[in-house]
């Protein structure tokens, strides 16, 4: 069965509308024998008359009535459809799929979605949260767009994977412990303490520090969610390793902070699939590439 163009029912739309084929001849800029053939097309898809001549005059039929009123939704729908695409391929509107840890999430991310909802309101940026190997296995199968990885990350065919920013990890003490002015391997060794569990990149970095000094502490306690961590550290529960971003509110004054030694970093970088980017996700690569220095 034949398909009923859009054209010609637009074709329809405007005879019926102007009363005429020559006017809609001159209002859809096409030749008079154009606006003729469109008719006949759509009547002899149809198998019935939709237009009546008369007096100078021309006016649909019943079942033309019927078909034009359908025809005047088709037609707005189509052109809805393709403002809304139009919109989200200049960037106006669309999705971003972003998957980040917690401790990214706790307070870079927000920094970026408040700019992102000032100036892109219109983008819907959907949240997971991931660790790094679970992103960008995500970003491979297309689920998601944008990932907050921890570095270095071997190469992944088809992603693209850049340095963003680096913070310090700092020993979060409770304020009413006796702690040196810089924290060592070997003092933090003997303190009760509350690390990230093993599925973190942290987890590994601050194996490895305590590591240098020849120690391998057991926790008290392994969590992945570093205010809850945070919570126990002012509680007096334990120390803990955390990276500090510079923009991140000081904490609770149960809490003091001490720089290590040796010094010890976080690094994260931003991943997305390589070749053509979508304009909305480009906004928000472009907002999170801006707290690199945050």
């Amino acid at each position: 069965m034949r398909e009923i163009s859009l054209d010609r029912l637009r074709t329809l739309v405007a005879v019926t509308d102007r009363g005429s084929f020559a006017d809609a001849a001159r209002a859809l800029h096409l030749a008079p024998p154009t606006v003729s053939l469109h008719i006949a097309e759509l009547e002899d898809r149809v198998g019935a008359p939709l237009l009546l001549r008369k007096r100078g005059h021309v006016g649909p039929t019943s079942i033309g009535e019927l078909l034009v009123e359908r025809a005047r939704r088709l037609l707005t729908d189509a052109e809805q459809a393709l403002d809304d695409i139009q919109r989200q391929v200049e960037g106006l509107e669309g999705r971003a799929r972003l998957g980040a840890s917690t401790g990214v999430i706790a307070h870079l991310l927000p920094q970026a979605l408040e700019v992102l909802r000032k100036h892109h309101p219109a983008i819907d940026i959907q949240i997971a949260v991931l660790t790094s190997q679970e992103t960008l296995s995500r970003l491979v199968d297309g689920t998601l767009d944008v990932g907050l990885v921890a570095l270095p990350q071997p190469p992944v065919a088809g992603l693209v994977i850049k340095p963003w920013r680096r913070d310090p990890v700092m020993a979060f003490v409770p304020a009413h412990w006796r702690c040196p002015a810089r924290v060592t391997p070997e003092w933090l060794a003997a303190q009760p303490l509350i690390l990230n569990d093993t599925t973190t990149r942290l987890s590994r970095l601050t194996a490895e520090w305590f590591a240098t000094g020849g120690h391998h502490p057991a926790p008290r306690i392994q969590l992945n969610y570093n205010d809850a961590i945070k919570s126990l550290v002012a509680a007096g529960y334990g120390a803990a390793l955390l990276p500090h971003e510079a923009t991140t509110p000081l904490p609770d004054s149960r809490i003091v902070m001490r720089p290590l030694r040796p010094a010890l970093w976080r690094r994260l970088g931003i991943a997305h699939r390589a070749g053509h980017v979508e304009r909305s996700t480009q906004h928000v690569l472009d907002v999170l590439w801006d707290l690199r220095l945050a």
